[in-house]
């Protein structure tokens, strides 16, 4: 992640909860009171988001010490201790909320992704990311899911094109909408076509996609859509997918599959910060 995209991410999100003042902590203690706290694992998992801690209260205070002990893509067990926080009582206590709240989310999602990968158990084919992120929060989300051994699909409409049903329905075929794209973008741009049916494969084959997705289709018909396409194109299976099934598209040798649920039904890891 950025820092300087992360920084201004975290102001953001500690303004919409400050707001003027945290009028518990401020008023109950001075700046001369001192503490120190402890951020540990209440339940076991995959740890996300070492770089947050020191990010975060660095915005209240340079001097306050973090002590990190934990690291990305790291197991946790419950018991755990994630890091160690010393300084003012009313920084520790403000910062608190963001920033317990952005670990839990990444840790579930890197915890999520891990139990995917490990579901799937392929030496080939890649578990990845969709775009059915938070919003505000993707850029968090996408480096959570990196952190449990998955990968990234695009990060926004900006950075890949991928051309859907709609896009063909409305375009008239995919070899108008792959023809007009290439018209008008670079050679850094890679194009994605979405298909339902081997007579889609065959025209997206046609109009050279780079990347090629086969949508809610069973395990059987993505082994037989891989053989069919030419292992210049990459390969990418979505929909319908999940722990239920995961496992039966292991032997398919499609390279990618792509699964929404690492971003929109993971579950919070539960991390609290206690008084040390």
């Amino acid at each position: 992640m950025h820092t300087i995209k992360v920084k201004k991410k975290l102001e953001e999100f500690f303004l919409e909860d400050l707001g003027e003042i945290d009028i518990s902590s401020q008023t109950i203690f001075g700046k001369e009171s001192q503490g120190e706290a402890i951020i540990i694992a209440k339940e076991d998992g995959l740890f996300a988001g070492a770089d947050i801690i020191g990010m975060g209260y660095s915005l209240f205070q340079t001097d306050l010490q973090v002590n990190v002990k934990k690291q990305d893509g790291e197991k946790v067990k419950k018991g755990d201790i994630i890091a160690e926080i010393r300084g003012p009582v009313s920084v520790i206590l403000s910062g608190e909320r963001v920033i317990l709240n952005i670990l839990q989310r990444m840790s579930g999602i890197a915890t999520l992704t891990n139990t995917a990968v490990h579901k799937l158990n392929s030496n080939h084919t890649r578990i990845c990311d969709t775009r059915k992120t938070s919003p505000g929060f993707r850029m968090f989300e996408k480096y959570a899911v990196r952190c449990g051994g998955g990968f990234n699909h695009r990060f926004g409409l900006y950075d890949g094109v991928m051309i859907k049903d709609n896009h063909i329905a409305f375009a008239g075929s995919i070899s108008n909408a792959v023809k007009k794209v290439r018209k008008q973008t670079g050679h850094m741009v890679k194009i994605e076509v979405e298909i339902e049916t081997e007579e889609q494969l065959h025209e997206a084959i046609d109009a050279r996609a780079d990347v090629i997705m086969f949508d809610n289709r069973s395990p059987e018909e993505v082994a037989r859509f891989v053989e069919i396409t030419p292992k210049s194109i990459i390969t990418e299976a979505s929909g319908g997918i999940g722990f239920h099934n995961l496992a039966d598209y292991r032997n398919t040798n499609v390279d990618y599959i792509s699964l929404g649920m690492l971003t929109h039904s993971y579950q919070s890891l539960d991390i609290s910060l206690n008084v040390k």
